[in-house]
């Protein structure tokens, strides 16, 4: 078993916006930007955090993602199974034909499947609350670093330069020549 890189940027994500969601909505050019993950990446991952209802998403100037629920009623298994993030230890996907498509079970399907439990055990006990409430032990700075956006607040004037002929006139010399 492995948790790929889907559902540990998504539990990652989650904590960074539940670190902020006291402020308001929370953009997720803002949540690339601090953690370093794509972000086309992390719209898909919102996307499907969205649709299992554990982000809302609020559109507009001043929009971003904030919690669907209170982060301690969000689990990391919640996360990880919302990312479409498989946990199975067994070499079957939990179909029982490890030895192939009628041979039957393993030897270890038992094993695996036991360990499959425990581990959905183990991450349904561990609340996103958690895991915000270690960050800020640890002493993480949660201040709003401006975000740079493509769209200025000041408008740009710059003056136009005509090259073209303003009258018959001009345009007829301009092809004389």
């Amino acid at each position: 078993m492995r948790l790929t890189t889907k559902g540990r940027f998504a539990v990652t994500a989650m904590i960074d916006l539940a670190l902020r969601s006291n402020n308001g909505p929370v953009a997720l050019a803002a949540i690339s930007q601090r953690q370093q993950i794509s972000l086309s990446y992390l719209e898909q991952l919102f996307g499907k955090l969205r649709r299992h209802e554990l982000v809302e998403s609020t559109r507009g100037p001043g929009g971003g993602y904030s919690l669907g629920r209170k982060a301690d009623e969000i689990s990391v298994a919640d996360i990880i199974v919302a990312v479409d993030e498989p946990i199975d230890a067994t070499g079957c996907g939990g179909k029982e034909n490890c030895m192939g498509d009628d041979a039957g079970r393993c030897m270890t399907h038992e094993l695996w499947s036991n360990l499959n439990a425990k581990m959905i055990e183990y991450l349904d006990s561990i609340t996103l609350r958690k895991l915000v409430d270690d960050q800020l032990a640890k002493g993480v700075s949660i201040e709003e670093v401006p975000l740079k956006r493509a769209i200025s607040t000041v408008p740009v004037v710059k003056p136009i330069k005509i090259t073209a002929p303003n009258s018959v006139f001009a345009l007829g010399n301009a092809f004389s020549k």
